[in-house]
This record gives structure tokens, C-alpha cells and sequence, in this order.
């Protein structure tokens, strides 16, 4: 496909990846998560024509000039626990490192606002044809048919995406009590799983306590939420938590300077968006790019990767 060596177009640049939930096999409700086993073909393939490395390798060899060869990070959001039931194995199968960006509040049986709504879904009766969603400002929506269902779940979850968290646990509680049949589910990572993780060599960072759209909060909610979760990581692994990830991660609408100030202020090294593009050695480094390499063909995906060295990425100033 490409040969595992460095031209001009991606010399010296750091590529950093970000996945989600790794499923085991696939979910109607959310087809554009990936599975097993597209995932192991993802990393086969970055194992074989990329150097995958830590995050904290990969920063150095930036700083120093020294990147000789296509070099990878591979990075993970939120602390699914399929990260580490089925993403672990495989990634310890190829033996390559990952760094998980973990949100906190949700250890033990907890669950992320938007899998709250999503698993509420799942259990809405297959005949149901409208939902009223009258009390969310949402109005009268017609969920007839899985393709129309998958829609509206998409709509609701950017609707509630930009609330402020106390708004926004109103409205998921609202819609839970529609699927009067919900049943929690364990989705997220528990303190002993993470602890493992780390002991086996894989990186975590924080990603604050609850996921919030940082532009939501005061800069003190902010501080908030990114302290705490720092000092709950680090006493899990009893190591330093050295890196934060911006929820949502885009620049001038998820985050902005001042909260990039907050980050430097509470002692991180580096902090990472969502934008698309490459680190080099010019990159703020408190405002990393990452991207999603969403393709499920295997030449999709590595087309995909090669196309975001060409990205220039977006920073808040």
C-alpha cells in the first residue's frame, strides 16, 4: 500500500488517532461504531506500515526532530468498557500501546448522558410509531422504522449535546421514563479494570469528570470538572496523569483560550482537540489535533489517514 518509510509528505508529523466504543459485533442503533473485526484489521494495518507508539514517545520523538519512519499514536475517549474487553486483547495481540482519555463520574455501573438516551432507545417497543418529546422542546417525532429511529436518536443527541449538564441530565432523564421498560447496562470501565490497563502499559488521560462542552460551564465548573478528574486518575494508577483530551475537542466551539489556559495551569504536558491534521513540530501543543479515521474498508481508511496530512489545524488564540 505505502512503504514504511518517511516522504516529504510525512516526514517529521505525527499522526494520533481517536476511537470510541469497540463493539464485538454490530449495533443497529449505532452503525457508525466499529467492530472487532474491523478494528483488529484497522491495527494490523497501522502495525505494519506505521510505528505505533505511546503518546509520550511519540510528543518526544516531535520535539526532537526524530521521527524516521510513519509514525502513529492510537488514543481512546471516554472509558468504555469495551475498550477494555475487546480492544485490549486485541491491541496487546499486535503489541502496540494505546492512551485512554477517561471521563470519571461514571465507574460502577454509571452511563454517559448520550448512551443514557441511546440504551433508552433500544428498549422504546418496536411498534411505537411517534415519540413526544414535548417536555424536551423537542416536539411530536415519528420514530417508524429502524432508518427513521436512527434519525431522530442522531437529532436528539446534537440537541442535547451543547446544554449545560444539569439541563441536559433533565432532558435524559425525561426520555429514560419514556422507555418506561430501561434497564442500566454496564458500558463504562470499572477502577480496577482501568487500574489494569495501566499496569499493562497503556497510557491514560483525562477527559474531565462528566463530558461536558467546556463553552457550557464557567471557567470554575470548567476547573472543576478537569481537576478532579485528574486527581481521581491518578490516585486509581497511582501514576501521573499527564495528558487531557477537550471533550467534543473542537476549537472555538467545544473550547477556547481560556480553557487551554486551565489545562497549562493544572500541570499537563499536552492537551489534544478533534481537529483534523497532524502534529509537528510547530504545533501548540496544548491544542493537538486528532482525527477519527472512520472508513470501514481497509483502503478507505488508510487513503484517509494519508489525506489528513494535508490538514491544517484549526487552533482557538
Amino acid at each position: 500500500m505505502f512503504s514504511r518509510t518517511v516522504s516529504p509528505l510525512i516526514g517529521n508529523k505525527l499522526s494520533i488517532l481517536i476511537y470510541h466504543s469497540i463493539r464485538k459485533g454490530l449495533d443497529d442503533l449505532t452503525p457508525y461504531s466499529l467492530n472487532a473485526t474491523i478494528f483488529e484489521q484497522q491495527i494490523n494495518l497501522l502495525n505494519r506500515y506505521f510505528d505505533v507508539v505511546t503518546l509520550s514517545e511519540g510528543i518526544e520523538r516531535i520535539k526532537q526532530g526524530n521521527v524516521e519512519r510513519p509514525t502513529v499514536v492510537i488514543t481512546f475517549d471516554d472509558g468504555y468498557v469495551d475498550q477494555y474487553d475487546v480492544a485490549l486483547p486485541i491491541l496487546n495481540k499486535f503489541g502496540v500501546p494505546a492512551t485512554f482519555f477517561v471521563t470519571t463520574a461514571y465507574f460502577d455501573g454509571g452511563l454517559m448522558w448520550n448512551d443514557s438516551v441511546v440504551e433508552s432507545f433500544r428498549k422504546l417497543p418496536h411498534d411505537m410509531e411517534y415519540i413526544n418529546l414535548d417536555k424536551i422542546g423537542l416536539g411530536v417525532q415519528s420514530i417508524s422504522g429502524d432508518e427513521q429511529k436512527r434519525k431522530i436518536l442522531s437529532y436528539i443527541l446534537m440537541q442535547l449535546k451543547r446544554m449545560h449538564p444539569f439541563q441536559r441530565e433533565e432532558s435524559v432523564s425525561i426520555i429514560r421514563d419514556i422507555a418506561s421498560s430501561y434497564e442500566d447496562v454496564k458500558l463504562m470501565m470499572d477502577r480496577q479494570q482501568l487500574r489494569e490497563m495501566s499496569d499493562a502499559g497503556m497510557e491514560i488521560g483525562c477527559h474531565t469528570k462528566s463530558h461536558p462542552i467546556l463553552t457550557s460551564l464557567s471557567d470554575q465548573e470548567s476547573i472543576k470538572e478537569i481537576r478532579e478528574s485528574k486527581i481521581e486518575l491518578e490516585h486509581i494508577t497511582e501514576k501521573p496523569v499527564r495528558y487531557f483530551a477537550y471533550p467534543n475537542g473542537r476549537p472555538y466551539e467545544d473550547y477556547m483560550p481560556e480553557h487551554v489556559e486551565i489545562v497549562k495551569e493544572l500541570g499537563f504536558d499536552a492537551a489534544f482537540s478533534t481537529a483534523k491534521g497532524v502534529t509537528t513540530a510547530e504545533s501548540d501543543f496544548y491544542q493537538l489535533p486528532r482525527f477519527t479515521p472512520w472508513d470501514k474498508s481497509s483502503f478507505k481508511f488508510m487513503l484517509r489517514i494519508l489525506a489528513n496530512y494535508t490538514e491544517t489545524e484549526p487552533l482557538v488564540v
